[in-house]
This record gives structure tokens, C-alpha cells and sequence, in this order.
């Protein structure tokens, strides 16, 4: 069992939380965590047909079965019980009672701010982190074998190839939360969707484009963007409006949540072919960028996370904001450190006014050290 980091924040919110809710995409260890963190509640899944049926023709007589609260598990397929558990909690306001668990933010989100909005606190919990990984001493030897693994659990915890996985993963997400969550009639167009965003890693999301090379509108290319948001397929990178007299692009830069199904989404079959990928940097940058996505959501915290790039083409790989201070981070997938990975920061820096600002530079290699105000770590530090 490979310990979560996302452990203490859910513990710290149930004891100020009537309910506390555990989402993310799919297979990414929601369940496992819930029963880990709160070993003595029930455990009831919402994809069982008999439950989910109760739950929508008797949802007090279910709940009133739990009247110290209960694990429900992918909460979101019972739509109506939200209702009844907001009047379940309101008669009894102790911490901690009920444990939600979701995969898809638009049916749970819904839900909570509906009818739980203040009774809730939330955990998104991630694919591994490398600093799980490590902790586990199942962290891959190289970088290109980690890129080419991902850091799905499921991957860590069976025998099985990562190529075998993402295939049904790719095939049961489809069946499961796509046409759930809209009317897919085509799914070969969607794949090739799929396969043309991760082509487009790290780059500004630009619908217009990607819908004409997959011949579709550019309505439905931004549902489709909105789904995979939504289902923990992908996510999008705000700029930081903080122009220092400059204009700024507007776009999002697009990622997903996890590299090795994007590596896998790119055709790549075995972990040597990443080394000479047209995609190897981009792919780092994704790695690295969803490190911090989930070093920010396993404290139970939103992402303070941007990107910032003028018109002029000028960018910084990831702003981190904290209150009014800002701190520069550049990814390069090298593994030697040249001059030219220090530029942009250091170019950023006079800019923001603050030639001194402490900085960061993120690279492939295996030495930390210090050059002036940027310090340079390696990926097996994280974050």
C-alpha cells in the first residue's frame, strides 16, 4: 500500500466538516484513500445497480441505515440524494459523517453547490506524485521511464503493461463518463480529438485549430475541452494577468492530468522511444506542471498555479502565487544545464522590477544547486 499525501488534509477537513468530499479522475486511488482514512465507516458504492436504485426510490431509508455517516462512493450517479443528505447532516451537524467520492466534477460539483454549499470540504486527488513514488521506493530509475509509466496506481499495483492499461482505460472512460456526460456519436472523431490534445501539450489552447483538423465545430471542440476538463482527462493552465506594461495572451495552455496517457494517447510503445520524441519536452513539462497541481490539491488547497507570456513571445513555463508574492519556474527536459535555461527567468525577473526575486529552474538532471537567485533542482525532487 502505497501511502497518499492527500491523507492529513482529508482528516484535518472531517474534523471540520460535517461532509468531506474526495474527487478525481478516475482509478486514481479515491476509494482506497477514503477506506484508509476512515477505516471503521461503511462503505457503499453508488455504481452498484441495487444501491443506486435505493438511493433514487428511497434515499431515507438508505441513509437512515447510517446514522453515524458512511463512505459513498462515486456519489454523483444518484443526482437526487444530494437533497435528502443536505436535510440528513442539517439534523445532525457532527464532523466528519459522510464521505463523498466522485469522478466527474459537473454531476458532483453540481450537486454540492446545490444543496451542501458550506457543509463541504474537498480534496481532487491525483494520479501518484513522485514524491509518493519515492517515499514507496517504487519510483521508476529514469526519467523516460517514468514518462513513458505515467503514475496511474493501477500501473504500480498489478502486473500489467502500461500500453494494456491505458487501452481499456481509454475504452472505459469513453463508455462510462463521455457518454454520460454528452452524446458522443462518434467515437473514432473523439479518439482522434483525444490524440490531436496531446499533440498540443503545453501549447495555448487554440479551438478553432483543433476542431478543423478534426473536422468538427468549434462549439463542440470547446464541450469536448469542457468534458475532458470535467472527467480529469485534461487540464488548463490560466495566465497570470500581471502584465508588468506588457500585452498578454488570454489562453489557457492545455495538459494532462497525467503524462504517460498522454505519452500513450502519442503512439509511444515502449519507454526508449521517448528519449528521441519529438514530444519529450513537452511531455516533461507536463509532468512537472501536474506535480504541483497535486503538491497544491493534496493539502486540501486550491491550484495557485499560472503561466506567463506576453504577445512579444516572452513566457515563464509556471508562475506560483502566494498573496502578492510571485515565483518564476522554468522546465527544461535536459539533462545538462546551458546558459540559455536561465535567460528566460532571469529576463522575467528585471522585468517584474525585481532583478533579485528568488526563482526556480526544474531540469532532467541529477544535481541541485544554486546559480545567483535560481535554484536548480531536479525532477526526482519534486516539487
Amino acid at each position: 500500500m502505497i501511502n497518499r499525501n492527500a491523507h492529513n488534509a482529508l482528516k484535518r477537513l472531517a474534523r471540520g466538516f460535517p461532509v468531506v468530499t474526495l474527487t478525481g479522475p478516475r482509478q486514481s486511488g479515491k476509494t482506497t484513500l477514503a477506506k484508509m482514512a476512515f477505516p471503521t465507516k461503511p462503505y457503499i458504492s453508488l455504481e452498484d445497480p441495487d444501491i443506486r436504485s435505493m438511493a433514487e426510490e428511497d434515499p431515507r431509508g438508505l441513509l437512515s441505515k447510517f446514522p453515524d455517516g458512511a463512505v459513498l462512493d462515486e456519489v454523483q450517479r444518484a443526482p437526487h440524494l444530494f437533497s435528502y443528505l443536505q436535510t440528513h447532516i442539517d439534523a445532525d451537524m457532527r464532523p466528519g459523517m459522510f464521505v463523498l467520492t466522485g469522478s466527474q466534477q459537473f454531476g458532483l460539483l453540481s450537486g454540492i453547490s446545490q444543496s451542501l454549499a458550506g457543509r463541504v470540504g474537498m480534496v481532487q486527488l491525483l494520479p501518484f506524485s513522485i514524491s509518493e513514488l519515492k517515499a514507496a521506493k517504487r519510483l521508476p530509475a529514469t526519467l523516460d521511464e517514468l514518462l513513458f509509466r505515467g503514475l496511474y496506481p493501477p500501473i504500480y499495483d498489478r502486473d500489467i503493461m502500461p500500453g494494456d492499461w491505458f487501452a481499456g482505460y481509454m475504452t472505459t472512460y469513453i463508455e462510462r463518463d463521455v457518454r454520460q456526460l454528452i452524446n458522443v456519436r462518434d467515437i473514432s472523431t473523439f479518439q482522434r480529438f483525444l490524440k490531436m490534445c496531446a499533440a498540443r501539450i503545453g501549447q495555448l489552447l487554440n479551438l478553432s485549430s483543433l476542431a478543423a483538423d478534426c473536422g468538427i465545430t468549434h462549439n463542440t471542440a470547446s464541450a469536448w475541452i469542457s468534458v475532458l476538463e470535467a472527467s480529469y482527462i485534461v487540464c488548463l493552465l490560466r495566465p497570470h494577468h500581471r502584465n508588468f506594461n506588457k500585452r498578454l495572451v488570454k489562453s489557457p495552455k492545455l495538459y494532462f492530468v497525467d503524462a504517460g496517457f498522454a505519452a500513450w494517447l502519442l503512439g509511444i510503445r515502449e519507454a526508449e522511444y521517448i528519449s528521441f520524441h519529438a514530444q519529450r519536452g513537452a511531455l516533461f513539462e507536463n509532468l512537472v506542471i501536474t506535480e504541483f497541481i497535486k503538491e497544491c490539491f493534496n493539502q486540501g488547497r486550491q491550484s495557485n498555479l499560472f503561466f506567463w507570456r506576453d504577445s512579444k513571445g516572452l513566457g515563464i513555463d509556471l508562475i506560483l502565487e502566494e498573496g502578492d508574492n510571485l515565483k518564476p519556474v522554468e522546465i527544461k527536459s535536459g539533462q545538462t544545464i546551458v546558459p540559455e535555461f536561465l535567460t528566460g527567468l532571469q529576463k522575467w525577473s528585471v522585468l517584474s522590477g525585481n532583478p533579485k526575486r528568488p526563482a526556480m529552474l526544474i531540469y532532467g538532471g541529477e544535481r541541485e544547486l544554486t546559480k545567483g537567485n535560481i535554484a536548480i533542482m531536479p525532477w526526482k525532487k519534486l516539487p
